[in-house]
């Protein structure tokens, strides 16, 4: 699949590539990231390769990713006009205002029209939600944004890194009182963090929100740069968080990625994103780079075609452990099937509170 071979975003008729080049490292303002020449480099390659989704947000590089976009593509309407640009609100760039981020009226339209003038566009195609502000009502943060719909600043919502049943209740708000729902759900989703299966992807599936998953190679800690036998010498730099995640079910994981793409003569990180991007419910994968040749090297993951056996070799080995009620309604389901097929998927007739030894629960 080449990444002019668009796809739907959910339960709309938005069309974006299917994966979506992530603009958090434009900008060297953190200590680290790509300089604004090399970001624009990566955003013409992208582009000329047939990309058309864009995702930054108000927070990165503190407002710099936003204007390395607007300054690059904001002199050129055709240009513009043909790419989904996305990005973000929520995020606080004002120390010492109280208003300056959230998700309250008064500051979403504040990002808004700051995002805006950095981006240096009259609208933002998909407007996300960066994560949920508790001390602020769902149904002021959706009329908001409802009214940015309408005015015509923003044409679709999303939503990302907010709980399942907060997600729910703005959605249902939002068809009630005939409101612009979510289109689009961002969450982080890896080999290596697959606990959104619990709640949050069937969510998606039930609510029509299509899946743009973030961080789907965890950090780089899945990119093949880091493997068992250079574990010694070969550490992450930049981002201090990452050198947590290397552990050894990360490498027992990397292991695996290493014999596929062996076979399949392809990279691990490849392979990684081929696994994320064929998941039931994700749309377009959101990949970063920080320069060319990582852009380069990630596309081509959409030429990868995992087997069966293949996909059933990461899946076993990397299966989360979900919360209640998700083992319960395994079990329960297959007593409700009575031992039948059901779509497709067979189930076995299990005694309702009894074990396989006769014991009670």
């Amino acid at each position: 699949m080449p990444l002019d071979h668009y796809v739907t975003l959910g339960r709309s008729g938005l069309r974006v590539s299917p994966f979506c080049l992530g603009a958090m490292t434009f900008g060297e303002d953190l200590g680290w990231g790509s300089s604004v020449k090399d970001s624009e480099a990566i955003l013409d390659r992208f582009i000329e390769l047939g990309g058309n989704f864009i995702d930054t947000a108000n927070l990165y590089t503190k407002g710099h990713s936003e204007k390395i976009i607007g300054d690059h593509i904001g002199h050129d309407r055709q240009k513009r006009d043909r790419l989904v640009i996305a990005t973000k609100f929520s995020g606080n760039l004002y120390v010492g205002d109280p208003n300056g981020g959230g998700s309250n009226r008064k500051s979403i339209l504040a990002a808004c029209e700051q995002s805006l003038r950095r981006l240096r566009t009259d609208y933002i195609d998909l407007y996300w939600l960066h994560n949920w502000d508790k001390f602020t009502p769902i149904e002021e943060t959706m009329a908001a944004l409802h009214d940015l719909v309408q005015s015509g600043k923003v044409r679709y919502i999303g939503v990302s890194d907010t709980p399942a049943w907060k997600v729910t209740q703005g959605q249902l708000i939002a068809q009630f009182r005939g409101w612009a729902p979510f289109i689009g759900l961002q969450i982080e989703y890896s080999l290596l963090e697959r606990t959104v299966e619990g709640e949050l992807i069937p969510m998606a599936q039930e609510l029509g929100l299509g899946v743009t998953p973030w961080s789907p190679l965890r950090s780089g800690i899945l990119s093949g740069k880091y493997t068992r036998r250079n574990a010694a010498t070969v550490k992450p730099e930049g981002r201090q968080w990452t050198a947590s995640y290397l552990d050894e079910r990360s490498y027992t994981v990397i292991d695996e990625l290493e014999r596929i793409a062996k076979q399949l003569e392809t990279t691990v990180a490849r392979v990684a994103l081929s696994w994320v991007q064929a998941r039931p419910a994700v749309s377009s994968t959101i990949i970063g780079a920080r320069t060319l040749a990582q852009l380069d090297d990630n596309v081509r993951a959409l030429e990868v075609k995992l087997t069966p056996e293949q996909t059933a070799a990461l899946d076993a080995l990397t299966a989360p452990k979900l919360n209640f009620p998700a083992e319960f309604l395994n079990l329960a389901h297959m007593i409700q099937a009575g031992g039948t097929t059901i779509n497709g998927q067979p189930s076995q007739l299990i005694p309702f509170g009894v074990t396989k030894k006769g014991d009670h629960y």
